[in-house]
């Protein structure tokens, strides 16, 4: 059976060790799939061949290679941190140490020879002097900056050269040259030829040797800096990874390794305390605060039955909780693993520059010694010839190339990932922004999935709280989704349900029973025999989207209580949006053809195609991608698992805890068709950007190249130092991952997320003539734990729906069901320890 391993490679430096690696291992007998990831330094291979054999491919292509898991081993231990910049303090080390003695070079070569800056007596007119000095600091710079060497050796060795290889070649021919030049100057000193010692001097390259190689780790140490804040998004979701919990055993608490915790164990949580593993509440309340992972701000209130996620925070009051998922297995633990598997695959894209990369060092090579050998025929001097050549050697550089697609994918994958939208795979991340067409399911993602009441019609002569309370009876025992939205409303409403007998529930009609001698009846038309008090048309509530429930009480219509599946307040936002970027919107359902024509009305998608079963919706969308166009299926990931497996890019539609979805491409944390948009903007950010840094890789070598070989001297008097050369290298490689850091800054949402729906209730507090909004000001919250300390006390008033507090502006945003006395507000305020300043 295949399976898929990760690994971690160590010495490669540029797009031409990646090539290299995926070669031979692609090789190895059983390798079905190879990508390795510069960025990440990270190798995932499909196949069913073994971790030694791809090792073994590895090491005999000159590199390292170990297993991932054997590297987590000994983070567990405390020996390592997978994301930890350990490259950026050595490179510093190194950079401090190069500069330092080659601004003493620079002084003995550039800067007395050019501008006279005084030299010791000793070294007046002593040429060959001043030539040792610059032999003695070049070969230190050259020892301190020997992996170079080290590298670009190896890789020759193994018929594989690298970056590493063009400047080691490039400072190394530099210093050989310079030694020969050193060597024909003493021996023009002995036979007294001033001429000729002068010009031999001039000939000296000691300084390009070493400027090459420092300022090539210049640029190694802005990649490395700008390459570590790729990952800050991973190195936070890790830092979320609670290390320790509390669990009760033998009735007492005891803090353990939150590897230790098992499923069934009961932790406990206090305020301020981070949830360990995911779980379900067992005992008390609170308000718990996920931005971590759905990016919403507000904390969401946990009570007994509540499901909790690890990495979480509790924000107010005690929790004792069940585990149900420990290890990796916990959410933040799918969404570390779905983010670092993200940026370390390999997008399509990416194939253009793994194709120039193959190839690129020795075409370079073979570049330069062509520059050397025209210039020397067309009688430059072999100093001229040799200059030409070591810039055409220092100024390519494959690393623009093998860093244009993974810092971006990274960069991606981290956004997303704080905005609580997961692609599986680099190649998810590119095919969402590419598609045209977006087919949609109707139950839980374009409507909330939970049937809620929308009418309460009594008949003549009996009230509402009668009609609610006969249904509220009769529906307390049945298991049916409907009868779930009565008893959810009834509940609102405070009452509780009374005693029946004789319940019984007749399959595709509704239920009866008895109470207080009574027979109550509930259910579609067709089951309530009295129907001569109702001059309702059925039709219409079905028009609506609407299902009528009829309920009787010893065969007299009591009335009809209707209850829907309705639209999430986001949705028809979110389909608008999608329409205005140019996507044509398909809802697919298997309801029926009226009610699936009134949510499509009221959504706005352009196309309904209703009646379809699960699998029907997969041939739905293979006759959508029949117009030749890429599609996204947006559902839940389990009913719609066929449409999304089939579709261009299946985007999963969680709740809240619901990542790992085998059949999506990208998985919504959040249940809003607004991160579905954000994640295909951000999908055609990140092609956008990878575009720019594969242009600006290509562009740069073939601009720089004919440029250091001397192509357009004759026809506009340039040409290249080899110092300047190695500069603009260094600087490349800056540019791209600097480029893609940008996503970080892409705006995916308005500037208010719930803008629409404020506005909404807005809408409807007014039309109902009472101000449900209210802002209250007060004195004395310090931190979040004060914020979900007031909200707590607020939202046991009665007629207080929520309240939204905020200890930097020193408000609370509350919404109200009726009218609240202020005297109420300032008394749970000032109870809890806070000072109230009145209303806004």
């Amino acid at each position: 059976m295949a399976n898929k391993n990760k690994f971690d490679i160590t010495g490669m430096s540029c797009a031409a060790c990646v090539a290299r690696v995926e070669k031979a291992v692609n090789a190895v007998d059983g390798v079905t799939e190879c990508a390795v990831n510069l960025l990440t330094n990270s190798m995932i291979v499909s196949g069913t061949a073994s971790a030694e054999k791809i090792i073994k491919a590895v090491t005999d292509a000159g590199y390292g290679a170990q297993p991932q898991a054997a590297k987590n081993s000994s983070k567990a231990k405390g020996n390592s941190d997978p994301l930890l910049d350990k490259e950026s303090p050595a490179l510093l080390k190194r950079l401090f140490w190069s500069l330092g003695f080659l601004l003493i070079l620079m002084y003995f070569s550039m800067g007395h020879m050019m501008w006279n800056f005084p030299l010791p007596p000793f070294f007046e007119n002593n040429h060959v002097a001043i030539g040792l000095v610059q032999l003695i600091l070049c070969s230190i710079i050259m020892f301190i900056n020997k992996k170079f060497f080290v590298s670009g050796i190896k890789s020759v060795l193994h018929g594989a050269p690298n970056m590493d290889t063009l400047v080691a070649m490039g400072s190394g021919v530099s210093f050989l040259w310079s030694l020969y030049c050193l060597f024909a100057m003493t021996d023009a000193q002995v036979k007294q030829n001033t001429e000729a010692v002068i010009n031999y001097m001039d000939n000296f390259y000691f300084e390009s040797a070493a400027m090459i190689l420092t300022l090539i780790t210049v640029g190694k140490f802005l990649e490395a800096k700008s390459k570590g804040k790729t990952t800050s998004a991973l190195k936070s979701l890790m830092k979320l990874a609670p290390k320790t919990a509390t669990i009760i055993r033998n009735d007492s608490e005891i803090s353990v390794d939150v590897e230790e915790v098992h499923i069934d164990d009961i932790f406990v949580i206090r305020p301020g305390e981070t949830i360990p593993v995911d779980g379900v509440v067992v005992d008390g309340f609170s308000a718990v605060n996920e931005s971590a992972l759905t990016g919403e701000s507000i904390p969401v209130d946990k009570k007994t039955g509540s499901k909790v996620s690890s990495g979480t925070l509790n924000q107010s009051g005690f929790l004792k909780c069940r585990a149900t998922r420990v290890g990796q297995d916990t959410t933040i633990n799918q969404i570390i693993q779905l983010v670092s598997d993200a940026s370390s695959s390999k997008a399509p894209i990416a194939k253009i520059a793994d194709k120039v990369s193959g190839v690129f060092v020795p075409v370079v090579i073979a570049i330069a010694a062509i520059t050397f050998i025209v210039w020397m025929v067309m009688g430059s001097g072999a100093g001229y010839s040799l200059a030409r050549a070591i810039s055409v050697l220092v100024i390519s550089c494959p690393c623009a190339l093998g860093l244009a697609t993974p810092v971006a994918i990274m960069v991606a994958s981290g956004k997303g990932a704080s905005n609580g939208i997961l692609f599986k795979t680099a190649e998810s991340l590119e095919t969402t922004g590419k598609a045209k067409i977006v087919a949609l399911d109707k139950t839980g993602t374009i409507t909330k999935g939970q049937p809620s009441v929308t009418d309460i019609i009594p008949v003549d002569g009996i009230s509402e709280t009668e009609l609610v309370q006969s249904a509220l009876n009769i529906e307390a025992k049945s298991e049916h989704p409907l009868a779930k939205a009565i008893l959810d409303y009834a509940k609102e409403k405070g009452l509780s349900a009374e005693a029946v007998s004789e319940f019984e529930a007749i399959a595709g009609c509704g239920v009866k029973a008895k109470c207080k001698d009574a027979e109550l009846r509930g259910g579609n038309k067709e089951f309530i025999k009295d129907l001569e008090n109702s001059s309702y048309d059925t039709d219409d509530f079905a028009r609506q989207g609407k299902t009528p429930l009829y309920f009787s009480k010893d065969n007299k219509l009591l009335g009809i209580i209707c209850v829907a599946d309705t639209i999430k307040e986001d949705s028809a936002d979110a389909i608008k949006e999608l329409k205005k970027m140019n996507f044509e919107v398909v809802m697919l359902t298997g309801d029926n053809e009226l009610t699936a024509q009134e949510i499509g009305r009221l959504s706005g998608v352009d196309r309904v195609i209703a009646g379809i079963l699960p699998e029907q919706k997969a041939k739905a969308v293979k006759d959508l991608q029949a117009k030749g166009k890429p599609v996204i299926m947006i559902g839940d990931g389990i009913n719609d698992a066929p449409a999304l497996t089939v579709a261009d890019s299946g985007i999963a539609i969680g709740k809240g805890t619901d990542v790992a979805i085998d059949a999506a491409d990208v998985v919504l944390v959040n249940g809003s068709l607004r991160d579905a948009v954000a994640a295909i903007k951000l999908s055609q950010k990140t092609l956008v950007n990878i575009k720019e840094n594969l242009f600006w890789a290509f562009i740069y070598n073939l601009i720089g190249i004919p440029l250091a070989a001397g192509c357009y001297i004759k026809a506009f008097g340039w040409t290249l130092n080899p110092m300047f050369g190695a500069a603009a290298m260094s600087l490349s490689s800056f540019c791209v991952v600097s480029n893609a850091l940008r996503l970080n800054f892409v705006r995916l949402y308005s500037s208010r997320k719930n803008k629409n729906r404020n506005i909404e209730n807005s809408s409807q507090q007014e039309s109902q003539g009472v101000s449900m909004t209210k802002t209250l000001k007060i004195e004395g919250m310090m931190c979040s734990h004060c914020e979900a300390h007031i909200k707590g006390a607020l939202e046991k008033i009665d007629g207080v729906t929520s309240a939204v507090t905020s200890h930097e502006k020193g408000t609370a945003v509350i919404e109200l069901s009726k009218d609240v006395p202020e005297e109420l507000f300032k008394a749970a305020i000032t109870e809890a320890g806070y000072k109230y300043l009145g209303q806004e």
